[in-house]
């Protein structure tokens, strides 16, 4: 019965927001201040630099990877493991503990598609970064990572629960960068 406790433990481990933290502990600016006003790595590493930026990445990758590592070690329910992996996701975009505003989910939701498949979550980390490679803009980066997301989900894991998870942050993710597209679709996206 208290298993589903893991699920509101998840959404609060989403709502640390490690780019203010990373921030505030290195003695940079909140970076919802400045560039895109956003929590996540790339605008950290504006704000602080490539350490920083790191840091921040990590720690948001790990928060989704313990969050369903921790479902699938306090349940064997998979509802409860898919809704941890969801609230963790929503904690990170909608942080309580900062006013609501978050990331944009990317490198959480990397860290919940490990936790819930190795191979779905490298396939996806490996698109980012060889996408990034090549075209050097994180958020194309990450806008065709999250495309291909439900794609890999389906070919990898093939298991309903998971294309369909894989479907909800992919959606969210891109939702998140629709400032971003606007960039990119009229060619002015850093």
């Amino acid at each position: 019965m208290f298993e589903w406790l893991v699920i509101p433990v998840a959404y609060l481990l989403g709502s640390v927001s490690s780019g203010i933290i990373v921030c505030k502990l290195m003695g940079f600016d909140d970076p919802r201040e400045h560039g895109s006003q956003n929590p996540g790595a790339t605008n950290v590493m504006r704000v602080g630099g490539k350490k920083a930026a790191g840091i921040t990445l990590f720690s948001d990758l790990l928060k989704g990877l313990l969050a369903v590592w921790l479902a699938k070690i306090v349940s064997d329910s998979n509802s409860i493991v898919m809704l941890s992996a969801l609230a963790v996701f929503l904690g990170n975009l909608f942080p309580v503990f900062f006013n609501f505003k978050g990331g944009k989910g990317v490198a959480t939701g990397c860290g919940v598609l490990l936790g819930l498949s190795w191979g779905l979550g490298l396939a996806v980390a490996l698109t980012w970064i060889i996408v990034l490679k090549v075209s050097k803009v994180s958020s194309l980066s990450a806008l065709i990572a999250g495309c291909l997301t439900p794609i890999y989900a389906w070919f990898i894991v093939a298991e309903p629960e998971y294309i369909f998870i894989a479907t909800v942050i992919s959606l969210l993710s891109l939702w998140r960068h629709k400032a971003n597209i606007l960039r990119l679709i009229q060619g002015t996206e850093d």
